[in-house]
């Protein structure tokens, strides 16, 4: 899956930041109606996919009942996405971390009828799942395509990205494990970009202050169409972890 497999960056360290007590969540729990699918494929299809949250470590090669590089995708929205690189990288597990239920309920759906078996959701806020549940060193790579941008400059605090998130995921990749980003939002890219390029314990593989090209593997998401519908130039980012 990675798309630079033969970058080997040198050491680096990670930042130091202190979490608040009163976080802003980086989301807002939308209210959308479960349609009648999705509400069957929560109720009928959960067991052994839909992993509850806890406030102790999972044990992930339990969860899918196998040992195999895996991958956390963060904000999976409706899932279609995810569920087609689940299908493309049979040999990874995915880990999905979404809180909006019509998406889980989606993606259940899909995992049921096209029989994807090396994928697994977590319907919780993922800085907690991050916090509690999932020991270092554990994923290979990590994708969080089109975050919410929060645009209006008094939103920004929201943005998913930012140095404690990073003082968080950090840790959860493995050695020279790789995260990828796009977005759609010149602005939410820019902000990203700055932040990682600033942090040490990561690798800019495009070079320090430019976008990646996108990878060949990546499916497109309900929100890159409409990017694209809006005229919006995608960008690419592709860290990896040093050692």
């Amino acid at each position: 899956m990675r798309y630079f497999p033969d970058a080997r960056p040198a050491a680096g360290a990670a930042v130091n930041d202190t979490n608040k007590q009163c976080r802003i969540r980086s989301y807002v729990l939308r209210s959308g109606r479960l349609t009648r699918a999705q509400g069957h494929a929560l109720a009928n299809y959960a067991e052994g996919y839909l992993l509850p949250y806890t406030p102790v470590p999972v044990d992930l090669d339990a969860a899918f009942k196998r040992p195999a590089d895996k991958v956390l995708d963060i904000g999976s929205g409706m899932g279609d996405a995810t569920c087609r690189l689940a299908e493309t990288f049979p040999h990874y597990d995915f880990l999905a971390v979404e809180v909006y239920a019509p998406g889980v309920g989606n993606m259940l759906n899909q995992i049921q009828a096209r029989k994807i078996t090396n994928l697994r959701i977590i319907q919780h806020d993922v800085v907690e799942v991050l916090q509690h549940q999932i020991t270092p060193g554990t994923f290979t790579a990590v994708t969080v395509y089109f975050p919410d941008p929060w645009p209006k400059k008094r939103h920004h605090k929201r943005r998913l990205f930012n140095a404690g998130f990073l003082r968080l995921l950090l840790p959860t990749l493995c050695a020279h494990g790789q995260l990828y980003i796009a977005t759609d939002d010149a602005g939410l890219a820019e902000h990203t970009k700055a932040l990682c390029d600033r942090e040490p314990g990561l690798i800019n593989l495009a070079g320090q202050g430019n976008y990646a090209p996108r990878p060949h593997w990546r499916p497109a998401t309900r929100f890159e169409r409409r990017g694209l519908r809006l005229h919006h130039t995608i960008r690419e980012l592709i860290y990896c972890k040093t050692t």
